[in-house]
């Protein structure tokens, strides 16, 4: 099995005939994502580089399609309006890949995402594969091992992308397939958190144990920690990035910043330790480190 996305999901690009939409809108179809169409307002009724039906406005696109899924390749300053006219149309899942999108306009849009029953990835995140299955966003789908019929499966949650890739290869390296990978972004009001997913992972059957990737700033991994002690019963398996980094200095995601004596690596590896999770110490030691929980 697997969460949120599957070989059923009828995706949409909103901006899929911009540079960077109409890129990885055809590495999703050479995937084998079902992508029925996209958005761009003004360019309805052409097809996009791919033979894809365009339309002016998502509520034209779903209509047509029955789409439930989108992602969303727009420039930061439209972005959040783009999200919300998704959730306006029907779509269920959002996946939101640009970077750089106003705070404020992110607290509009996740209210409005949430009270229309919208789940949101993201923003400025890599998106979700379920291998085999779906690829919505910009993970390179070669690294990832589809599960098989007896296979050991791994779900991945993570802030930072690039720690995804790297956490997948190792995965699949030691031949542990991957249910579902979602890059959840490092911005400081993003969609679905650790908590949400974890409890996704935790009831999908055919995932054995999940790898949590955080970093510094903010509390969540610390409220992951508390959550996983008291519902989680599946082995975990977590890595903290930015160890090193001085207070007051952002280290890459808006959200990464130690602020206030909050969000520090320390604290978070702490918390997770004493919730039971194995927290690596390097990301090299991830496979190695799932290999142990599952005592293969």
């Amino acid at each position: 099995m697997s969460i949120l996305v599957d070989k059923h999901t009828r995706v949409i690009c909103q901006g899929i005939t911009g540079k960077a939409g109409a890129f990885h809108t055809g590495q999703c179809l050479e995937y084998g994502t079902n992508v029925v169409g996209g958005c761009t307002p003004g360019k309805g009724g052409t097809k996009s580089e791919h033979g894809l039906p365009v339309f002016d406005s998502c509520h034209q696109a779903v209509a047509a399609t029955g789409a439930d899924a989108s992602m969303i390749f727009v420039p930061a300053a439209l972005a959040a309006e783009a999200a919300m006219e998704a959730a306006d149309a029907g779509i269920r899942l959002v996946v939101l890949i640009t970077e750089g999108i106003p705070t404020l306009d992110m607290v509009k849009a996740r209210k409005y995402l949430d009270d229309h029953g919208t789940r949101l990835i993201g923003p400025n995140c890599p998106g979700i594969i379920s291998p085999g299955q779906c690829k919505i966003g910009i993970m390179p789908g070669y690294i990832h091992l589809a599960p098989t019929p007896g296979s050991r499966n791994v779900g991945i949650i993570s802030r930072s992308g690039t720690l995804t890739y790297e956490a997948v290869w190792q995965c699949t390296q030691r031949g542990y397939a991957q249910s579902t990978c979602v890059g959840i972004g490092g911005d400081p009001v993003k969609g679905l958190n650790f908590i949400e997913l974890l409890d996704l992972f935790e009831a999908d059957p055919q995932t054995h144990a999940i790898v949590l990737i955080g970093e510094i700033g903010g509390t969540d991994e610390e409220q992951a920690a508390i959550h996983i002690r008291k519902q989680v019963r599946k082995p975990v398996v977590a890595f903290i990035a930015g160890q090193t980094a001085p207070p007051g200095r952002r280290m890459g995601h808006a959200g990464a910043i130690i602020s206030g004596g909050e969000g520090t690596a320390a604290s978070k590896i702490a918390a997770l330790r004493e919730a039971g999770v194995t927290v690596c110490d390097s990301p090299a030691g991830i496979g190695a480190a799932v290999a142990q929980v599952l005592h293969d």
